[in-house]
C-alpha cells in the first residue's frame, strides 16, 4: 500500500466524551458522573437547557441523583436488545434524553438530547 492512499483513508473515530453541560446552581452535587457521548450531543443539551431550562435542570438533577429511578411515564428503560441498558427522560412533550448509566462506574452517559423521534436513538 502506498503512503498516499495510507493518508487518504478516514478513519472513524468516535469522538472522546465530554462532561455534560451542568445548569448553573447545579455544579457538583453529583453522586453520578454525568457525561455526554460527544461534544454534538452536549450541544443539543444546552440547547435543550435554553429552551426548557427548569425542565432540563430536573432532569440534570434526576441524573446526578438516580438515573435508574423509573417515574410513570416520565423516566424508563427502553425494551429490546439493541437498547439494553438504555434508559429514556421525557424533559418535555416533544424533547427526550436518552441515556446510559453504568452503576459499577456511576457514570451517566447521554448519547441522544433533543426533539422526541420514533424509533428511539442507539447508543
Amino acid at each position: 500500500m502506498s503512503l498516499n492512499s495510507e493518508k487518504n483513508q478516514t478513519v472513524n473515530v468516535e469522538p472522546p466524551e465530554v462532561n455534560l453541560a451542568a445548569p448553573r446552581l447545579f455544579e457538583g452535587i453529583s453522586s453520578w458522573v454525568v457525561v455526554a457521548k460527544n461534544r454534538r450531543i452536549n450541544r443539543t443539551w444546552e440547547e435543550l437547557l435554553l429552551k426548557a431550562p427548569e425542565s432540563t435542570k430536573r432532569c440534570y438533577i434526576h441524573l446526578c441523583e438516580s438515573p435508574t429511578t423509573r417515574q410513570q411515564g416520565k423516566v424508563f428503560p427502553l425494551k429490546g436488545k439493541k437498547y439494553k441498558g438504555c434508559w429514556e427522560y421525557e424533559v418535555t412533550g416533544g424533547d427526550r434524553v436518552f441515556y446510559v448509566p453504568d452503576e459499577s462506574r456511576k457514570k451517566v452517559i447521554v448519547y441522544y438530547a433533543g426533539s422526541h423521534c420514533s424509533p428511539a436513538p442507539t447508543p
